[in-house]
């Protein structure tokens, strides 16, 4: 069963994220760099795939939910 909040339906054990905004400056007024911003990023599951199936056709239920908050790389799944 594929759980979503949006149009986009992720096939097997993909996932669709939104990003979290990060703040691009610190409460004290310091401006972030973009070399500082190259840290794993936050964001919210907004859909998920039914999962993938194992070498005897069952079904892995996937380990995230549609509301997650996950982190991940800035450049994963491109």
């Amino acid at each position: 069963m594929v759980l979503t909040s949006t149009k986009i339906r992720p096939l097997g054990d993909r996932v669709v994220v939104k990003p979290i905004q990060r703040e691009e400056v610190t409460k004290s007024g310091i401006v972030l760099p973009d070399t500082a911003k190259e840290k794993p990023q936050r964001g919210e599951v907004i859909a998920v795939g039914p999962g993938r199936l194992n070498d005897d056709g069952e079904r892995l239920p996937m380990e995230v939910k549609v509301g997650d908050e996950v982190l991940f790389a800035k450049y994963a799944g491109t």
